[in-house]
């Protein structure tokens, strides 16, 4: 019987994308940000030539960043297919599921409050830090983390490895503390949050392609990185965010509770939280206009 190709997500961010250092690079009305448009695209594209390089038989691009419409479709690989627009339930993992072999993160930025390049947490300012923890736990034991900690665990959570990972040297040196099997793809050096050092776009194409390729492979065999095993254990979320205001109000969801003034609490599956998370943004938005753009 002949294999099926693996089947392989992407999941596409911008403030990560090479050459892009600062906010009119990756913002709607920005001067430069067509042209951050064409560098994202490129990226992505280099991922869907590694994935199909490495096996692939179905390749699904997520356009996460802001208004996720940042991709240009007429540019994008003939290969992948795109999940463009929002809302999004899922945000930044939508239509993620157990059938899909790979993920792949391209365009990632580091946390709030790491000196990487456009490093932020979901809000910009507005979420000054976020920990996952396990039920039990004791205090201080929580893992902090941002947009990589969080799409990582609830992929790995679902059942899908992330296999490889793009973005800031920062950004790379944050997913290989989640897992260091991550094939992470410094396509930029950070010298302060928008300033960087950056690795010549041909040159970052090609180490992102090869080493998507690869984690694909590796994926597409077991002996090599065995299948992941979907995790429904629950897992407690915390935020804590720059307004009281918000944690005010987010403690009108009913599981949702307050640590102190700014903090909340929240505690269930990884994919519900992650999930939930995406209605917090929806909230903060409505108390302080900043949308949310990831």
């Amino acid at each position: 019987m002949e294999k099926r190709g693996t089947k392989v997500y992407i999941s596409a961010d911008m403030e990560g994308v090479t050459g892009l250092v600062g906010a009119d690079d990756v913002q709607m009305g920005g001067r430069d940000y067509d042209r951050g448009r064409v560098m994202m695209t490129e990226d992505v594209n280099a991922a869907v030539r590694g994935a199909l390089a490495g096996g692939a038989g179905e390749v699904v691009v997520n356009d996460t960043h802001s208004t996720m419409r940042n991709l240009l479709v007429e540019s994008l690989h003939p290969a992948a297919s795109l999940v463009r627009g929002k809302p999004k339930p899922m945000g930044m993992l939508q239509d993620l599921d157990g059938s899909f072999d790979a993920v792949v993160c391209v365009g990632y930025h580091a946390r709030a409050g790491a000196l990487g390049v456009l490093s932020h947490s979901f809000m910009g300012h507005e979420v000054e830090d976020m920990w996952l923890g396990g039920v039990g736990d004791e205090p201080g034991d929580a893992r902090a983390m941002g947009e990589i900690g969080f799409a990582c665990a609830t992929a790995t959570a679902i059942g899908v490895p992330v296999v490889a990972l793009t973005g800031c040297d920062v950004a790379c040196k944050e997913i290989e503390e989640w897992d260091p099997r991550v094939r992470a793809v410094p396509v930029k050096y950070a010298r302060d949050r928008f300033a960087a050092r950056l690795r010549p776009a041909e040159e970052a194409r090609a180490a992102i392609e090869a080493a998507v390729a690869d984690g694909v492979r590796e994926a597409a065999t077991p002996a090599v990185r065995p299948r992941l095993v979907p995790d429904t254990g629950e897992q407690v979320l915390a935020v804590r965010w720059q307004s009281a205001s918000v944690a005010q109000q987010l403690e009108g969801i009913p599981g949702v509770s307050r640590l102190d003034d700014r903090t909340v609490r929240a505690q269930g599956s990884l994919p519900v939280l992650f999930r939930l998370f995406g209605v917090f943004m929806g909230v903060a938005y409505s108390l302080t206009g900043q949308p949310p753009y990831c």
